[in-house]
């Protein structure tokens, strides 16, 4: 027998106590894990039909890709507040308010349209400090400011509304607005590119025509009948909570920004230690993301169960069902990192050109490295689902001072000195070990470790109880 509909991850056993439902959990994530490697490969269709244009093109992506990223998911963070704002009014039967929860996050992403331009304007003189060449810093240029200007806003306004689905439970609405963004990436990008000869601007234009058709997508099932009667859709425009959405919001987008910029950093540093490592290290990323994406997926439920347990005011069930989220994310992630590292010697010769004549070293050295990213798997299994569940009791300032701390303070120096030897890296005032790639990959196991065992202490001390903001004011 089911509990209150406000707890969907809750049944009542044989004699009347409330346990939790796992597979109710299963039936919340499997969508939204699903969705994860749909988002992969939709970056994986622009990188394809970039490869097709030149070696140059394909450097020109690989230069930006992570400032790009890095710029969106900070402003972002306005619009992921949504799935908080909308899981905590749900839990407590205020529908109307979770669908105000969306149109304010459709409104604080249309206010960063001038900040996106501002960024877009700036694409020149940042490109400039990364030494590129002349051709490829323009074709760079090209991808940046439609990317950039137009696709960056699209962008939130779809995540402000598959946040909402994703707050009242609805992830199946989420997922069929990510696979057809996925799907009609593949013909928009052809379209712009070749059919037009946009080249490398019109991959950036491509993906902005499959976004804006998931965002109106997204529109058809937000007004629809179904969400009208039951949510107020279509009248609570004009009920927004802006502020409340830059105040949650933006601690979410820095907390990710700094681990993404702390990840391009490492990545970058083994690439200049030797094309050995930068090789070895992509590989293993490559493959440990089966784990990591599915992971995104469990830890995202995370926030809609907890979200909505302190809705309802049960703040004991939002501890139980965070717990449950951590053990449920940390044993698949752990699980399916071990089985990586064991299939190991017939996995990364796959990704080996075997007339390549530095293929035999890249495989020597992924060996031990696939191994190190087994044994932290499940502490990023705990990083990932304790940060989202504490984002559904809108605890984020705290975490994202975590973050950044131990990403910047920790991480990024640690990988320096444990990588570069004297005379080599990027700065001169670190201590040098010079223990390449191996160092630097035991850098990230202990950044992994302290983050994911930072932020379990902050879910453990249950400062969480006393941070989520009172409802909105209808």
């Amino acid at each position: 027998m089911s509990a209150s509909p406000h707890r969907p991850a809750q049944r009542i056993d044989a004699s009347g106590r409330p346990q939790i439902d796992y597979w109710a959990i299963v039936q919340l994530s499997g969508p939204l894990m699903i969705n994860s490697a749909v988002q992969s490969a939709l970056n994986l269709t622009d990188t394809w039909f970039v490869s097709h244009l030149s070696t140059a093109a394909t450097a020109a992506m690989s230069a930006i890709y992570w400032i790009v990223l890095c710029s969106i998911i900070f402003l972002g963070g306005v619009a992921m507040a949504v799935q908080t704002l909308a899981a905590q009014a749900h839990g407590a039967g205020r529908y109307a308010d979770a669908a105000s929860a969306a149109w304010s996050g459709l409104y604080a992403s249309l206010l960063t349209i001038p900040l996106f331009i501002g960024i877009g304007f700036l694409g020149a003189p940042l490109l400039k400090l990364l030494h590129l060449s002349p051709e490829v810093q323009g074709l760079a240029l090209s991808y940046w400011w439609p990317r950039m200007a137009v696709g960056g806003p699209i962008a939130l306004v779809a995540w402000s509304l598959t946040g909402f689905f994703n707050g009242i439970g609805r992830t199946r609405v989420t997922l069929w607005v990510t696979v057809a963004m996925a799907l009609l990436n593949i013909p928009f990008n052809q379209f712009f590119m070749f059919t037009l000869g946009l080249g490398m601007a019109g991959s950036a234009w491509g993906t902005v025509a499959a976004q804006a058709v998931g965002v109106a997508l997204s529109l058809w099932f937000f007004l629809g009948k179904r969400l009208r009667r039951g949510y107020s859709t279509h009248t609570t425009w004009r009920r927004p909570a802006i502020r409340q959405q830059f105040l949650l919001g933006l601690p979410m987008g820095l907390g990710s920004t700094a681990d993404l910029l702390g990840l391009a950093l490492f990545q970058l540093m083994l690439v200049t230690e030797s094309a050995t490592a930068g090789a070895a290290t992509q590989i293993v990323m490559m493959l440990t993301s089966i784990a990591y994406l599915p992971g995104i997926g469990i830890a995202l439920a995370g926030t809609t169960l907890v979200g909505q347990a302190i809705g309802a005011g049960d703040l004991e069930w939002a501890r139980r069902t965070g717990n449950a989220i951590m053990r449920l994310t940390m044993g698949f992630m752990g699980i399916v990192g071990l089985l990586l590292a064991l299939a190991s010697p017939w996995l990364l010769p796959l990704f080996l050109n075997p007339t390549d004549p530095d293929a035999p070293a890249v495989l020597r050295l992924a060996t031990p490295l696939i191994w190190m990213a087994a044994c932290y798997q499940a502490f990023d299994g705990l990083n990932l689902s304790a940060s989202f569940c504490l984002r559904g009791a809108s605890d984020v300032h705290v975490p994202a001072l975590i973050v950044a701390v131990l990403s910047w303070g920790l991480w990024v120096p640690a990988t320096h000195i444990l990588t570069f030897g004297p005379g080599h890296g990027w700065v001169t005032f670190l201590p040098a070990l010079g223990f390449g790639a191996i160092g630097g990959w035991v850098a990230s196991v202990v950044y992994v470790v302290a983050l994911g065992s930072s932020l379990w202490l902050r879910w453990h001390s249950g400062r969480w109880r006393h941070v989520h903001p009172p409802p909105l004011a209808i």
